[in-house]
């Protein structure tokens, strides 16, 4: 693991004995965020066919990858009440990359408020989406 790595992780909130579900992984998928989860977590992350309630869902999402809709809307299945759903799209220049104006747009249709958007590896950029209600009780 890389030295950067090591705060990968921390920058997605992740802390130990969350349960982290990941879903939408390809090979282009970066290993380095991905063990970093796993590290701090101190687990493998669960797939779609969990039974467990996760903190945090990291959905790698590809503009090609289909409806944005449709996988937020899977993303939020086994979501708790306080999760945050992190959305990895490519950076800006990258294949498969995903315009800013497509998840705003999508997002609050899924049931979504998008919070911030953070360089969550290489290639990658995160955004980190929350329900209203999660938005609420922080307050």
């Amino acid at each position: 693991m890389s030295v950067d790595s090591a705060g990968m992780a921390a920058r997605l909130g992740i802390k130990p004995g969350m349960v982290v579900q990941e879903l939408g992984w390809s090979e282009d998928a970066d290993e380095d965020l991905r063990d970093s989860i796993i590290e701090a977590s101190g687990s493998e992350m669960v797939d779609e066919d969990t039974d467990e309630v996760a903190d945090v869902v990291i959905l790698w999402w590809r503009e090609d990858d289909g409806d944005l809709f449709d996988a937020l809307t899977d993303a939020l299945t086994s979501l708790a009440d306080e999760g945050v759903v992190w959305l990895l799209v490519p950076k800006s220049g990258r294949p498969g990359h995903v315009e800013p104006g497509d998840v705003t747009e999508v997002a609050p249709t899924a049931g979504l408020s998008q919070t911030s958007s953070i360089s969550a590896a290489k290639d990658w950029s995160g955004i980190r989406l929350v329900t209203p209600k999660a938005v609420r009780s922080r307050r």
